[in-house]
């Protein structure tokens, strides 16, 4: 007869799973925050530069479709914050590639940015249409790659819109506070900006006008054309002078 070499063992009984160990995250590349990108370091950990993109289209109070590329200004809001209060940031680095979206989110990006204590740079790779083109005019400087463009067009409302007087009454005011704007952080005059806003023919069965890096330039809308090495450059210099300033060696 054979010995029960486990006696205390009911054949019923089941092992219980060995508990895995979490296992931590090797590197920031791997931790995927809820913020619509991952928190990878923009710059080494020891750069006094902020990189802040502007991608997609800028989401506003509505929620687009999980495919499209997005930047969410409730995740801009905070960050911009962070950086005001952040004493090892001295400047920011704005990189912008967008075909725009909701007009009051871009408009309140574009405000915190153009109210920034400290240096504020901003490139336009790509693109920056419609609303992106205040978010791109609110910093100290800008700049625009040969190759990018940007598109100035009225405002339009998407959805249900209500047809009477009062609803254009609306749009009229946005559209000139996007216009005020524009013309108050750039070298753009008002009325060479509303001809190319309201142009016709520029854009195939639109109204408005696609300028191409130099044209940005020309027209006063953007400071000079210049690539990421360009703009690097000139934010450094920016926050020299504010230190110089600061430490009351200029006025």
């Amino acid at each position: 007869m054979e010995k029960d070499l486990f006696p205390n063992k009911l054949i019923n009984d089941e092992e219980p799973e060995p508990q895995k160990e979490e296992k931590p995250a090797s590197s920031l590349m791997e931790k995927i925050q809820q913020l619509g990108q991952t928190n990878v370091p923009q710059l080494s950990s020891d750069s006094n530069i902020h990189c802040l993109t502007i991608i997609g289209q800028i989401e506003g109070h509505l929620a687009l479709p999980p495919q499209n590329k997005t930047t969410k200004y409730e995740h801009l809001i905070p960050q911009l914050v962070a950086i005001e209060q952040n004493p090892k940031i001295e400047g920011v680095l704005v990189i912008l590639n967008t075909v725009g979206g909701d007009v009051e989110a871009g408009l309140a990006i574009s405000e915190m940015l153009a109210t920034l204590s400290k240096p504020t740079v901003s490139i336009v790779l790509g693109g920056g249409h419609s609303i992106g083109v205040p978010i791109a005019v609110s910093t100290d400087y800008s700049f625009i790659t040969e190759t990018a463009t940007m598109t100035i067009h009225p405002i339009r409302l998407t959805g249900l819109v209500i047809g009477v007087p009062q609803t254009f009454e609306y749009l009229d005011k946005m559209q000139e506070r996007v216009v005020k704007f524009v013309t108050k952080h750039s070298h753009i005059e008002e009325d060479i900006f509303k001809e190319l806003m309201f142009a016709k023919g520029n854009l195939t069965r639109d109204i408005g006008t696609n300028v191409v890096g130099v044209d940005a330039v020309k027209n006063g809308l953007i400071d000079e054309v210049g690539g990421v090495g360009r703009a690097m450059e000139k934010l450094n210099e920016l926050i020299e002078l504010r230190r110089k300033q600061s430490e009351g060696l200029i006025q």
